[in-house]
């Protein structure tokens, strides 16, 4: 590895078509000038908008400074119409089927990175991810049922509610009934997670908030259920007896606000 990508000399902002398991999106990306084939990759996950391009505008002045490819994936709502399609995960149809594993959205991301490194001239073997919201859900779940994922750090970022890492606990709140296993779990937990939540992201009547009891026994808004969530999970781990590589992180004076949490997770994915 190293030099320069193929025109790479100078920075280029744009977009292409993917398809993968009958799925296709548009896969928006950030270039910055004179990147080598050896930058890091990261992937970022929009929230329930869909607006994956307001995503990469809010990112690129991070991956100028700090010198990386940055991947946003469209996951559309016509080709993932609703929760259940996009952050949950497309693994069951509406009969409660599983559906095949090649379709779900987590699917989406491994094929990407392949595409991203034959068409732009990466040279990695691995990424980075960081979601917000709704992509927030989706970055955690994606650690449990893709667990040979290339990813290397993954950030979690103001997720509205969490599934657990409890094979015990129904599905869509818990695992059981999903084709993730205690296996995958272990994988998941050993992998430099983190939980990244904004303190001022504590209003319970957040219009994309869901409420259910399910959910709000987590807690009323999305910075108490990211404790919940964390607390859980380091649990979880314990009674397995299993190593446990994810830490809970803050970003002080931020409510739900992709910009807003971005340099925070930027100093969590590139530590000085």
């Amino acid at each position: 590895m190293g030099g320069v990508a193929p025109a790479a000399e100078a920075s280029t902002r744009n977009n292409f078509a993917f398809e993968s398991g009958g799925h296709q999106l548009t896969v928006w990306y950030h270039r910055p000038a004179g990147l080598t084939a050896d930058a890091p990759v990261l992937f970022v996950i929009h929230g329930v908008g869909r607006n994956a391009e307001e995503y990469l505008s809010d990112w690129i002045e991070y991956a100028d400074q700090k010198n990386f490819l940055l991947v946003v994936p469209e996951f559309s709502k016509t080709e993932f119409p609703g929760e259940e399609a996009f952050n949950s995960g497309n693994l069951f149809d509406a009969a409660g089927q599983p559906r095949p594993r090649e379709q779900w959205s987590y699917s989406m991301i491994e094929p990407i990175f392949d595409a991203v490194r034959e068409r732009l001239g990466s040279g990695r073997n691995d990424y980075m991810i960081y979601g917000h919201s709704a992509g927030s859900q989706f970055v955690q779940r994606f650690l449990y049922f893709v667990p040979e994922a290339r990813i290397t750090r993954a950030i979690a970022a103001n997720a509205g509610w969490y599934m657990l890492p409890e094979l015990a606990t129904e599905f869509p709140y818990g695992l059981k009934g999903t084709p993730a296993d205690a296996a995958a779990l272990r994988t998941a937990f050993a992998r430099p997670v983190v939980v990244l939540l904004g303190e001022a992201d504590t209003d319970p009547g957040h219009q994309s908030l869901r409420h259910t009891p399910e959910t709000d026994a987590q807690g009323l808004h999305r910075f108490a259920r990211g404790r919940y969530f964390f607390a859980r999970a380091m649990a979880a781990a314990d009674a397995m007896e299993t190593p446990f590589n994810w830490k809970l992180a803050t970003a002080p004076g931020i409510a739900h606000s992709n910009k807003g949490m971005a340099p925070f997770a930027v100093r969590q994915l590139f530590p000085e």
